[in-house]
């Protein structure tokens, strides 16, 4: 059966496009500027613009986002940090690229710019310095860590989940935190990533009665407000009926200086984190 030639163009039309488009995906899996380090620079300058406001300036982690430097929770190879930049990440504050989605909007070249960028200033693998099972003894024992925070499913509710803080967050986010824990929130830096939901300010509440809670804010609106007080039991309140209600950005945990928690802990506890993010 012989078609009409305006089909026959149509069709070879329909091959060329499928086929280009088809180079264009293989493409994506291929970094065409791996190793380049002018490419790298401009790359630099893109996420400068478009990146650091959510993952810091040499990409080690902001307020928002995670970081870059350290092995990525989302797939480490170029085709997947590519379409986590393209697409954005789901369930994530990770917004895709297109559209403006990110800063004023990347093309696919400027997006192979930052990931060359990325790979620049990746730290290398290497063997945490600490031991994971003593770690895991301090987390759930002397440290008392899991009186508050849970990893993968074990543990308190009163602060943050932590069992993939050693892949979003730098080493040194994570020691300010011990060292320091009401530093982030007296500067008003929200939580915006999935793990970290909420800003865990702290509440002083007295009841009409005089009874008195302390723990941190859930949720709350112009007229309630809901608070899991230190023994993690969940309280619901109309503002209007209490004697008194403040709130502060003072950290309910409290700080480990060197004498609390030396150093050689501190690297204990991380091994252990960096283990069970990879949910073992």
């Amino acid at each position: 059966m012989k078609f009409p030639r305006k089909f026959e163009w149509r069709f070879a039309i329909c091959i060329l496009v499928c086929a280009f488009a088809a180079s264009v995906t293989r493409a994506q899996g291929k970094n065409p500027y791996a190793g380049d380090a002018k490419v790298a620079k401009m790359g630099e300058g893109q996420f400068r613009i478009n990146c650091a406001f959510c993952h810091g300036l040499g990409a080690r982690g902001g307020g928002r986002g995670p970081d870059l430097t350290r092995p990525k929770r989302h797939g480490n190879s170029d085709e997947e940090i590519f379409h986590n930049i393209h697409d954005g990440i789901a369930g994530t504050a990770m917004p895709a690229a297109t559209n403006g989605g990110i800063g004023v909007g990347m093309t696919d070249e400027e997006i192979w710019q930052v990931v060359t960028y990325i790979r620049s200033v990746e730290k290398k693998a290497s063997a945490e310095a600490g031991n994971a099972a003593r770690g895991k003894e301090l987390f759930y024992g002397s440290a008392a860590c899991g009186t508050c925070h849970m990893v993968n499913g074990k543990g308190g509710r009163l602060g943050p989940e932590l069992s993939t803080v050693a892949t979003s967050r730098s080493p040194e986010y994570f020691v300010e935190s011990l060292r320091n824990p009401s530093k982030r929130l007296a500067q008003g830096i929200a939580e915006a990533m999935k793990d970290f939901p909420q800003e865990y300010e702290t509440a002083n509440v007295t009841t009409a009665d005089g009874t008195r809670y302390q723990g941190v804010v859930l949720n709350e609106d112009a007229f309630t407000v809901q608070v899991l007080d230190t023994r993690e039991n969940l309280h619901l309140w109309e503002k209007r009926s209490l004697k008194s209600y403040e709130k502060t950005r003072q950290s309910l945990m409290p700080a480990y200086d060197e004498k609390m928690l030396p150093e050689k802990d501190v690297q204990d506890l991380l091994a252990f984190l960096a283990a069970s993010g990879g949910g073992k």
